[in-house]
């Protein structure tokens, strides 16, 4: 497939492409495809839009990884992207690609069913197999993994599918449930020594308990389970073929979207959203030093020196051709971050934690606290540690933040820090509170906060909940946020980084 040129291809909607595929519906696939990505998170702009229009005119759609690719150097900037990327573009692309009837030609537009009503493909992709015998297709599935015979494993993948996944048209059942039943059906599991047993009949039986030849055994294993994966990979694309023909792209892309790792809310993230989590912040931190640091050079270049600027150009005839401008104090905040680290708002504290020390080259001075019902200081632990994760696992385990139950007492915990610390604050210091504001109908001491207030720079209150689940139930942000300069809702790194670069910037 070849896109006319660009210009004429937006303003005709002209496209030269394979038959059986009309410009007008690959153009809507491409417009289609680059407002899921945007809808799922991934910052792509007009520009970024028209250069992979330019670049899949060189590239046929059938040669559906290189298309791929195509598309990724084009629209994707972050590799923490790429996962959301691929999802969206088997998705989009699915009924546009080689099919499984080994022609390599896209099948026909969305929505067409096949002539018997069903879903697309059950019967013209490859079909059932009728009169075939599970034991036969499970053989001629073992010989075409042993040759690795790409087109019939397409064919038999498909067979599969129409057999034992069995899929209804417009059923709501997702796509894993069907990749079970047929992988099930198949004996998945145990297909890999199958196929080392076959080997083995085949090679004779020779050189038992030889160290070469058990190392050859160790390779062909290995060799025969990535046959496998992608003879998986060829039934989960079918499987979503037929469900994309059956449900159309847009409600697919709906069901499959998953947040981008800086969009993960902290309070509900699972075990693998928290690994990505964890991944992502560093980069994002580095970028954000990066941009921040940059800004200041600019922003701090101070006001123009109109004497020096005249002494200078004195060479020039008088001419001011060079101007020369004061070198200003620089002026960075010093920061004071106490975080509530109890119940479900502790992954919050703990990457807000790390976010702020990893940038704290943006500031004079970096301290913290975290408290329950007490409160302990924990710069200690960051300053002493290497690295920032050990550091936050020595504050959850180390830090002294329980005065009676354990249970959230910010007007306590606020009482405490005003004791011991209000003398340290500053004009240059900026306070950061981390925390739901729910205080198990506890006293509030919200006077705390005016004369911290008073004392510094600026006072933020920054809170994981969703707004619309402020003041309700024991939540009393709204009793503290009259005393701050701002409060804001922060549930993912995307927000926790435009607050700080505020907070740099201020």
């Amino acid at each position: 497939m070849h896109f006319a040129k660009l210009s004429h291809a937006m303003s005709r909607n002209e496209l030269e492409i394979p038959s059986g595929v009309g410009g007008g519906v690959m153009l809507d696939v491409l417009q289609g495809f680059v407002h899921e990505l945007r809808a799922a998170g991934l910052p792509v702009s007009m520009t970024e839009n028209l250069d992979a229009m330019r670049g899949v005119e060189q590239i046929p759609l059938t040669e559906r990884d290189a298309f791929r690719e195509v598309l990724a150097a084009t629209l994707v900037k972050s590799f923490r992207h790429r996962r959301a990327f691929d999802t969206v573009f088997d998705v989009y692309f699915s009924l546009y690609t080689g099919g499984v009837d080994g022609e390599g030609e896209p099948g026909g537009e969305p929505g067409d069913q096949d002539e018997a009503g069903g879903i697309p493909g059950q019967q013209g992709s490859g079909g059932s197999g009728e009169g075939m015998s599970n034991e036969a297709l499970a053989e001629m599935l073992m010989a075409a993994l042993m040759n690795m015979d790409q087109d019939q494993l397409r064919q038999l993948a498909a067979m599969a599918v129409t057999r034992f996944a069995g899929m209804e048209p417009g059923r709501p059942v997702g796509g894993t449930y069907y990749l079970y039943r047929t992988l099930r059906q198949l004996d998945y599991d145990a297909l890999a020594g199958r196929l080392m047993e076959r080997a083995a009949q085949q090679a004779g039986g020779e050189g038992e308990g030889d160290p070469e030849t058990d190392l050859q055994a160790r390779f062909a294993r290995e060799e025969y389970e990535r046959r496998l994966r992608e003879l998986r990979d060829m039934i989960e694309a079918e499987i979503r073929r037929r469900l994309v023909a059956d449900r159309g792209v847009e409600a697919m892309a709906r069901t499959l979207r998953k947040p981008l790792p800086e969009d993960i809310d902290f309070m509900h993230a699972s075990r693998e959203e928290m690994q990505q989590l964890q991944r992502a912040i560093e980069p994002l931190t580095r970028a954000l030093a990066a941009r921040l640091a940059q800004r200041r050079k600019r922003k701090n270049r101070g006001h123009l020196d109109f004497r020096s600027t005249v002494r200078h150009s004195l060479s020039y005839g008088g001419v001011p051709a060079e101007p020369k401008f004061k070198s200003p104090r620089p002026s960075k905040p010093e920061i004071m971050v106490v975080a509530d680290i109890s119940g479900s708002v502790a992954s919050f504290a703990r990457f807000t934690l790390q976010f702020v020390y990893a940038i704290a080259g943006q500031f004079s001075k970096v301290r913290s606290w975290v408290f329950i019902d007490g409160i302990d200081e924990v710069t200690r632990f960051f300053q002493e540690s290497d690295e920032l994760t050990e550091a936050v696992q020595r504050v959850n385990t180390e830090a002294d933040v329980v005065w009676v139950d354990g249970h959230s007492d910010y007007g306590h915990a606020f009482e405490v820090f005003r004791d011991r610390h209000l003398a340290e604050i500053t004009p240059k210091t900026s306070i950061i509170l981390l925390g739901d504001a729910r205080n198990n109908y506890h006293a509030a001491s919200a006077w705390v906060l005016k004369d911290l207030r008073q004392r510094a720079r600026r006072l933020y209150w920054l809170n994981p909940e969703p707004r619309g689940y402020w003041d309700t139930g024991d939540s009393i942000v709204s009793e503290y946020g009259v005393h701050c300069d701002g409060v804001y809702e922060c549930r993912n790194l995307r927000q926790l980084q435009r607050f700080v670069a505020a907070v740099v910037e201020a």
